[in-house]
């Protein structure tokens, strides 16, 4: 009975945590989501009424998101560059982990170190160190050589190789998750067919990992999507919706077309992690 008592009571406990737990993470995201409905110019209390203006408005004081043109410009950026970041990560992703799974070469622990490092370091110091080494080439080659390395400065390029250098990271850890369970006697019985190197490759190696490329590409866009950290020290005058949000925040303070623009984030965010949540589960299958 004392053991019995003692379970149980370490049960509830554990249960009204999780609770605990959850509405913490919940609460806000709900709290935003209601204000953008509410009929009111300031994201608070009391209700005002049931509006959609702060989504559809077209005209000021309550001019809703999809008539922003700062706002859509900062989407569109945002597509552009998290859209560069995941095809880039995913096919040095799946090259690192090709590289990592299949081949042993000298100081191959140690390079492997060197690729999950990014991951610990500070958003902020990884923008930071990408900035100053980028603009110190670009000004030594301007001052040495009269060539103007633009894209070395602030602007989209750095962005998308800032958010990169991290990403990378996490596309090559997933991929190479999926590689390790793959069974070469596939590959080569193909061989012992008469399949080539690259016909085995297409039709054999890839699509067993096919599940594994679809859902670091989509991690990798998340990630990036959201990404504010790195992104503000590299930005330039293209500015992603992060980058134009907290700018918004600076200068006007929270209004409700910030929690309309978070409702539709939440909504799109949800929907591709539920779509990379079913590619696992297909993977899982496989």
């Amino acid at each position: 009975m004392p053991n019995r008592n003692k379970n149980w009571g370490f049960l509830l406990g554990y249960q009204a945590y999780v609770l605990a737990f959850l509405v913490f993470l919940i609460a806000p995201l709900l709290a935003a989501a209601t204000f953008a409905f509410n009929d009111s110019l300031f994201p608070s209390l009391p209700w005002q009424g049931f509006t959609l203006d702060w989504f559809v408005g077209d005209s000021e004081p309550k001019l809703g998101v999809l008539h922003d043109r700062r706002l859509l410009r900062g989407v569109y950026y945002s597509f552009v560059i998290a859209g560069c970041v995941s095809v880039l990560s995913v096919l040095v992703g799946t090259t690192n982990a090709f590289l990592f799974v299949r081949h042993d070469f000298p100081a191959k622990n140690f390079l492997y170190i060197v690729m999950v490092v990014p991951l610990v370091i500070p958003g902020v110091i990884l923008g930071i160190s990408i900035l100053v080494l980028a603009s110190s080439v670009a000004n030594g080659v301007e001052e040495g050589l009269g060539i103007d390395l633009g894209f070395l400065r602030p602007g989209i390029f750095l962005v998308v190789m800032g958010q990169f250098s991290f990403i990378t990271t996490i596309t090559s850890l997933v991929i190479t998750a999926r590689l390790k369970k793959f069974d070469p006697a596939l590959e080569e019985a193909a061989f012992n067919l008469g399949a080539s190197r690259a016909r085995v490759l297409a039709t054999v190696t890839l699509p067993f990992l096919r599940p594994a490329i679809i859902a670091a590409g989509i991690v990798g866009f998340l990630v990036s999507f959201e990404n504010f950290n790195t992104t503000l020290f590299l930005v330039g005058s293209e500015s992603p919706l992060t980058i134009t949000m907290f700018d918004r925040m600076a200068k006007s303070g929270s209004t409700p077309v910030l929690n309309a623009i978070s409702v539709l984030l939440m909504v799109g965010s949800g929907g591709l992690a539920l779509l990379s949540v079913l590619v696992q589960r297909d993977r899982s299958r496989g």
